[in-house]
């Protein structure tokens, strides 16, 4: 790999070590949230309840991909960016109190009719259990009420972490989240199993943690100098800027969430447990995810806005590079592993308690497919910065709806075979969410090629080989370990916890050392041979 393929040593180490700290917050978090899925199985299973609660907790939550570090971020991040470069703080101050008066105002507004209008909401995103189950659809508009107030905790959380992302303040809102699952580890490990309906106990805990959340941000924006004052004023430039960038981008960065929501929505049609079990696959697919693409967007987002505010195109197009090639280092391992192991890491995780063999069976199919996927939802996360720190909203709204079409499509043509002949149906939703985001990949990738914005340095052909050579060692030697342990249903927890662990470690090492043996190094990501 020539030198020439990666940014300049300094920007680059800069990003890697930025990319590195917001990977450990993350990480942190996600291992949390993994603890809590955990619990989540053995105090919900994958019934009626649960479904209910998942459905209540995941509609704030995809709105918050709207509204916080989404479409927002990716709006806000440019027009500050912009602001700074012009190098007046009491602008900046003036930008961020508008911005907070104008987002806080529209929150509390969507927050007060989705509570007072649960009803509808539920109908919207769940009408299979309006059609199917009374009683469960009861539950769930109990729960929306509960929790969608943390749609509007969530987002001035995630518009505060924004300020703190452009002043490379990178730790703090990565180790936010830290809080949500701490908060649903207590509510679920403490007070759910003493509830005659734990899903409401969970419910609570979602609200506690959107306020722990915003108020521990709030010391981290007096020290930037930019602790909001919120003023509504819809005629500010740089409110009118952010909104005109916005409303493109909450779609353009939001269809893999978008489709998501939408495999929940069917899949409320679908055999009691198809949300829960789409639910522990996606959260198992979310890891990596998370780990890795989020962190590394967060990071070069920032670093993207200010290349193109300083019109220095060469650097914007190697940090794109960078970026792509440290993701697929990355996500083509963990998405083999997530296909090869998806029943042994879900028999370990989550069978247990309310939660049956059948249920871990059906997440692992789902599992599989997502996994297919993963490297697809990768690489959105590092194209779609590269027009959005351009403000180039519109093109990835063409894109997204494309890609949503095509979704929506695919899933009328698998579901309802696989439901059907398999009584999988659930396995469509999740195929059809994976192959729809590597069509988004590819017109994203190919909008940046013919934009002139990205060029490939030298030495792809060269890394794609030194990749597949140590995947493909990865996957022989799993399959060869699974050979040896085919069964994970009846093994006691710390068996099946011990074998895993020699499975991903072993994996890991096979990976890693190929890697060194094929001549990838860690220091060509640092832009050093």
């Amino acid at each position: 790999m020539s030198e020439s393929a990666v940014p300049q040593p300094r920007r680059a180490h800069g990003l890697l070590r930025s990319s590195s700290v917001v990977g450990s917050m993350t990480m942190l978090s996600r291992v949390l949230g993994l603890v809590r899925d955990i619990i989540f199985a053995r105090v919900l299973g994958a019934g009626s309840g649960a479904d209910a609660f998942f459905v209540a907790f995941k509609i704030p939550n995809f709105m918050r991909r709207l509204f916080a570090e989404g479409a927002f971020a990716q709006a806000f991040v440019p027009v500050l960016s912009e602001y700074r470069h012009n190098g007046v703080h009491a602008a900046v101050q003036d930008l961020v109190d508008r911005v907070a008066g104008c987002l806080g105002s529209v929150l509390i507004l969507i927050t007060l009719l989705a509570v007072v209008g649960a009803p509808v909401v539920a109908a919207m995103f769940a009408p299979g259990f309006w059609f199917n189950s009374p009683e469960q659809f009861a539950l769930t508009v109990d729960l929306i009420r509960i929790t969608f107030p943390y749609l509007l905790l969530v987002s001035l959380t995630g518009f505060a972490g924004a300020i703190l992302n452009s002043y490379d303040r990178f730790a703090i809102p990565a180790f936010t989240p830290v809080l949500l699952n701490i908060s649903l580890i207590s509510a679920a490990f403490m007070a759910a199993p003493l509830a005659l309906t734990p899903a409401y106990v969970l419910a609570w805990g979602v609200i506690v943690a959107g306020v722990c959340q915003l108020l521990f941000q709030l010391p981290f924006l007096r020290q930037v100098h930019l602790l909001p004052s919120p003023k509504v004023d819809w005629r500010h430039p740089g409110v009118k800027k952010v909104l005109w960038l916005m409303a493109p981008a909450m779609f353009g960065v939001s269809v893999s969430q978008i489709n998501l929501m939408l495999d929940t929505i069917l899949a409320s049609f679908l055999p009691t447990g198809s949300v829960s079990w789409l639910y522990y696959s996606d959260r198992l697919v979310e890891l990596p995810n998370g780990v890795f693409a989020i962190a590394l967007a967060t990071v070069i987002m920032p670093s993207l806005s200010r290349l193109h505010a300083a019109e220095s195109t060469e650097q914007f197009s190697r940090t794109i590079d960078w970026a792509l090639r440290a993701i697929l280092l990355l996500a083509v391992p963990a998405a083999l592993a997530l296909v090869v192991l998806a029943k042994p890491i879900l028999f370990t995780l989550f069978q247990y308690g309310e939660t049956t063999v059948r249920d871990m069976q059906m997440a692992s199919y789902s599992l599989q497919a997502y996994a297919l996927g993963l490297l697809g939802f990768m690489l959105i996360k590092i194209l779609a910065p590269g027009y959005f720190a351009r403000q180039d909203m519109k093109t990835p709204v063409r894109i997204g709806i494309i890609a949503m079409a095509a979704n929506m499509g695919m899933n009328l043509i698998l579901v309802a075979p696989l439901y059907y002949w398999f009584n999988i149906g659930h396995v469509g939703l999740a195929l059809a969410t994976a192959l729809s985001a590597y069509l988004n990949v590819w017109l994203l990738y190919r909008g940046l090629r013919r934009a002139g914005v990205y060029r490939p340095q030298s030495g792809w052909r060269r890394l794609f080989l030194q990749y597949g050579v140590a995947n493909a060692a990865m996957v022989a030697v799993l399959f060869l370990a699974l050979s040896v342990w085919p069964d994970w249903a009846e093994p006691l927890w710390w068996q099946r916890g011990s074998r895993l662990a020699i499975l991903c470690l072993g994996g890991l090492l096979v990976y890693a050392v190929i890697l060194r043996v094929v001549g990838v190094k860690i220091s060509h990501f640092r832009g050093m041979h």
